[in-house]
């Protein structure tokens, strides 16, 4: 055994076998219900396929008239059989079908759920691209295996063990010769194995390289086309392309070559045992219908042992696919629980932060000390790339200092700030953040139990009475990322969702960039009339310095 996960280790992978074992063992145990299911019906799968084998036997031999009885009851219990395994056959459609996808779904649910749980990297380590390619086609492969493979891996053996001891009580010798090319294939397939994840592990990357591309060009498809470089991203895709066919390539010629081998031996062991049962039934040691449950039997060992062999290429697949899913798996996870809800007003406090990113980079900060007090209203200002969207993560607690401290306070009360207490703030991020689906669906996810007053009195406040304008009001369809609305419309929408959150503590990054001058003035003096709330500015914009009580410059 121990020789056995040598050989399926990969020398590229960072984990090993055991891990990637562990993992899958997780993911059974969520999927129990179907493995059994699968299980179950391959059983008795198997139990009808051996019977098939005896009833045929006995059927042959009551017409050649070496077994006494009626040939129309032989025949009716061959169709009742028939029956039973097509019987079989769509339960296991049915299963795989509906609780298959049902399985697909709910681990596509808890990946995504991790993700969005994990603590922020400050940069992102994989491409959306190819997590995409990971959520839907390696999760795919490991529920097909769990579910499928593994199950279905029981009723093999076991239709191949009962065929075995089945044909030794007929013919010992037929049986020997029949399994004795077995371990042949066996240590073929260990080399096979250690080749086939490489060659796996690189297309299934290529792959997430071609569907990044994808992603990206279809997202920016606006800005590639104002700089006139669409033939030079359907050629960078092309040269992906290439790559990634090249990889298919060399595993397909490898696949081939093995397939050729493993099917070569079986064919020469069927024509073995054709040849075995000719000479016996020549020399009348054996019935025609022994001699058929010969060639059954032949073939319900070689089927099971057929697929056995394929268990190799199974098996690389969801190793490739397991690697795939435990590298998004194993980023921390950030702290969980009930939100920390703070007395209102409250403030953020800043004292001798330090921050660098994980990339060795020079620190984003070193020694930054300011106080947000409670129910003021501050400008950050900045250069670009001076620090501003890190110290909102700071803020958010999405990113933790090396040194110093963020805490959150009222009155008396101060906390170190954590994920816990993100529910005390409103966030505006910079550019245009609205979803596909109606600006209704786009508000609500502010508050969910919102009513139609609520949602047109926040958008007044945000000069966001251009809605009830639009042809369909609230139900107006937006497109990826507030399609059909102005960069405007858009951004005074993303305000009214965050301030239906009705927190203590306003975040806007660069939040009224998209809006004229009169707009931009007629909401913040909207906003910031009550003076109620701890409201932060990240902007650039004088018109907003003019409203506000202090400012941070971080230079």
């Amino acid at each position: 055994m121990k020789r056995l996960i040598d050989r399926l280790h990969n020398p590229e992978s960072k984990y090993t076998v055991s891990e990637i074992l562990r993992w899958l063992w997780i993911v059974l145990r969520g999927n129990r219900r179907q493995v059994v299911f699968n299980a179950t019906l391959g059983l008795a799968g198997v139990g009808c396929s051996l019977l098939m084998v005896w009833a045929m036997q006995r059927a042959i031999d009551t017409a050649a008239g070496v077994r006494s009885g009626s040939l129309y009851w032989a025949v009716a219990l061959m169709g009742g059989i028939i029956i039973c395994e097509y019987a079989l056959n769509i339960s296991k459609v049915w299963i795989r079908n509906i609780l298959g996808v049902k399985a697909q779904n709910r681990m596509q649910q808890q990946m995504l759920d991790r993700l969005l749980r994990a603590e922020w990297r400050g940069k992102d380590r994989y491409h959306s691209g190819d997590i995409i390619n990971r959520l839907e086609q390696d999760v795919q492969t490991v529920v097909s295996f769990v579910t499928e493979t593994l199950p279905n891996t029981l009723s093999t053996i076991t239709l191949f063990v009962g065929a075995f001891f089945y044909l030794m009580q007929m013919d010992v010798w037929l049986a020997c010769i029949t399994v004795g090319i077995l371990p042949v294939f066996i240590l073929v397939s260990r080399v096979y194995v250690a080749q086939m994840r490489k060659y796996t592990r690189r297309v299934r990357t290529t792959d997430s390289q071609v569907q990044s591309l994808l992603t990206e060009t279809v997202q920016h498809r606006m800005l590639i086309k104002t700089l006139e470089a669409g033939d030079r991203m359907v050629d960078r895709l092309g040269s992906t392309q290439t790559e990634l066919r090249e990889h298919v390539r060399k595993r397909t010629k490898f696949s081939i070559a093995s397939n050729l081998f493993v099917n070569g031996g079986f064919s020469i062991g069927y024509l073995v045992a054709f040849l075995w049962g000719v000479v016996r039934m020549s020399t009348h040691s054996i019935t025609f219908g022994q001699m058929t449950a010969f060639l059954q039997l032949v073939f319900r060992i070689q089927g099971p042992a057929r697929d056995l062999t394929r268990l190799a290429p199974a098996f690389v697949g969801v190793f490739t696919a397991a690697e795939r899913l435990m590298e998004l798996d194993e980023a921390p996870q950030e702290q969980q629980g009930q939100g920390v809800l703070m007395p209102s007003p409250c403030g953020v406090r800043l004292a001798d932060v330090g921050y660098t990113y994980d990339d060795g980079e020079a620190p984003v900060f070193s020694s930054l000390s300011f106080d947000f007090r409670p129910g003021t209203c501050t400008a950050v200002l900045g250069e670009t790339g001076a620090g501003k969207t890190t110290l909102v993560r700071l803020i958010l607690a999405l990113v933790r200092p090396q040194h110093g401290s963020v805490e959150i306070y009222a009155g008396q009360r101060r906390d170190q700030i954590s994920p816990l207490h993100r529910c005390n703030f409103v966030y505006v991020p910079q550019g245009n953040t609205l979803l596909s689906g109606t600006i209704r669906d786009n508000l609500l996810m502010g508050r969910p139990d919102a009513t139609d007053d609520d949602l047109w009195q926040t958008l007044h406040l945000v000069c966001g009475d251009f809605v009830a304008a639009l042809p369909q009001g609230l139900d107006t369809v937006c497109t990826e990322a507030g399609g059909g609305l102005s960069e405007g419309q858009a951004q005074r929408i993303a305000i009214a969702r965050a301030l239906l959150r009705n927190r203590s503590i306003m975040l806007f990054d660069e939040a009224t960039s998209a809006l004229d001058p009169d707009t931009e003035r007629q909401l913040l003096e909207n906003i910031l009339k009550d003076r109620k709330k701890t409201i932060i500015f990240i902007t650039h914009r004088p018109a907003v310095v003019d409203y506000c009580d202090q400012v941070l410059r971080v230079e």
